[in-house]
């Protein structure tokens, strides 16, 4: 059976019992036993007992379509919790008209329990209401924060290759430019990390190049 093996940051290759060829398609199953179709790309590694495939989905699901889907879900959860707090919010209004009048508690009338009972259930209400519109708005943070990548471009693609030839490419002339002058070092350690930034891309690419060149 083949199944996902976490590979590198975003990355799960499939690890196989036996050997594929590059673009066979072969099933993968995941830990809860769903089962996808799967292109084979590049061998990236092997031990005495398994083999382990760079990997795409047949169906086209890819980073991107994930993130998509979890933004979608964070705002369809958004939008129920926000009905859930209009909610408790209109029901926290039982008895307005009695208690806008400011009658005060009568102890030991026949009243008095059924008037802290009154004030009880609608400050739980409120409490409620306030609780859902946080969870809302954290929801609706969630939903931001995933949309905002759907368009990121990851290891987990085979378009990685050229985004990081193409951010290699940036982070070398902007190496250059801070070592002729032609651009202004901010402080001292600008060359340094724009070393780093340089070492970095080539690293990435590399990666990008084992899984799918």
């Amino acid at each position: 059976m083949n199944t996902y093996r976490k590979f590198c940051p975003n990355v799960f290759v499939a690890q196989c019992n036996e050997p594929h060829q590059r673009g066979e398609s072969i099933m993968v199953t995941t830990k809860r036993g769903k089962e996808h179709e799967c292109i084979v790309h590049n061998l990236v590694a092997q031990t005495a007992e398994h083999y382990f495939y760079s990997i795409t989905r047949a169906d086209g699901f890819n980073a991107q379509e994930r993130m998509k889907r979890k933004a979608e879900r964070f705002e369809m959860a958004s939008s129920n919790s926000e009905k859930k707090s209009n909610q408790y919010w209109k029901a926290s209004e039982e008895g307005k008209d009695f208690l806008s009048l400011g009658e005060p508690i009568k102890v030991g009338h026949h009243s008095e329990k059924r008037h802290r009972a009154l004030i009880e259930r609608n400050h739980r209400r409120i409490d409620n209401a306030i609780a859902a519109e946080k969870k809302a708005n954290d929801q609706r943070d969630k939903a931001a924060y995933y949309a905002s990548r759907t368009e990121e471009i990851n290891l987990s693609m085979p378009e990685s290759i050229e985004y990081f030839e193409f951010k290699l490419e940036e982070a070398k002339a902007h190496q250059e430019g801070l070592k002729n002058g032609s651009i202004k070092r901010e402080h001292s350690y600008s060359l340094p990390y724009a070393t780093k930034a340089v070492k970095e891309m080539e690293k990435q690419l590399a990666m990008a190049n084992r899984l799918w060149g």
